[in-house]
């Protein structure tokens, strides 16, 4: 009965995991058209650098880029993370880092989704920073940048400076909003423990009857007349 009890569980939680990835709930952005924008800066000559932004909603749980390879054909792929701070991205206050995603080789136009493992807690209205960083691999690896976005909660940062021309990175960010369960992980999930308590309780059952009566026998060997 435990193995039929864990099989079952074990089928709910993959029904929860299937049905669990969350929903982006973007707050800013620079542009939501991939393709916008044409220059690239790059993530490993120009450091400390990358974007600001503020923020009206009280936590980020993501962050997107528009990655581009300014070395294409060099058969070289790159590991990538991003830091974010709050006072200035040169010497201000490390908040929390992202996870690393690597990136494959010849990146073009990639939009790349980095998580924070925790959402982290933000004040509406206050300017904080972004700040992708190259851990590994091709150091011509850029971000897609224009001054065509215009974002007006921020700037793009050069050599830990505000640019001068007034660019901004493709970027977006915002939450995770985790899901509800669907109707039928709801519905497994009351079957499973069901059926569980309900073979349990018989099998409780049989154990009291036998306990209590001398007809009740487990050996398989009857008396001949």
């Amino acid at each position: 009965m435990k193995t039929n009890c864990l099989i079952l569980c074990a089928t709910v939680c993959m029904a929860f995991i299937a049905n669990g990835q969350g929903t982006l709930i973007y707050d800013q952005s620079s542009a939501t058209n991939p393709a916008a924008g044409g220059g690239g800066a790059s993530i490993f000559g120009d450091q400390p650098m990358g974007q600001s932004f503020t923020p009206t909603l009280s936590s980020i749980g993501f962050v997107q880029f528009n990655f581009t390879d300014a070395y294409p054909g060099n058969g070289s792929g790159a590991t990538i993370y991003v830091n974010l701070w709050s006072g200035s991205i040169s010497n201000g206050t490390l908040l929390a880092s992202t996870d690393p995603i690597y990136l494959p080789v010849d990146a073009s136009r990639l939009v790349t989704n980095f998580f924070f493992s925790t959402a982290v807690t933000l004040t509406p209205g206050t300017t904080y920073y972004l700040q992708p960083y190259l851990q590994s691999g091709n150091v011509g690896m850029s971000i897609v940048d224009s001054p065509a976005f215009n974002y007006s909660g921020g700037t793009l940062y050069f050599n830990g400076a505000p640019d001068p021309n007034n660019q901004d990175l493709w970027f977006q960010e915002g939450v995770i909003e985790a899901p509800e369960p669907s109707s039928l992980v709801l519905i497994l999930l009351g079957s499973g423990l069901f059926l569980c308590v309900h073979k349990k309780c018989k099998k409780q059952i049989y154990a009291g009857n036998c306990t209590a009566s001398r007809h009740c026998t487990t050996s398989s060997t009857f008396s001949r007349w």
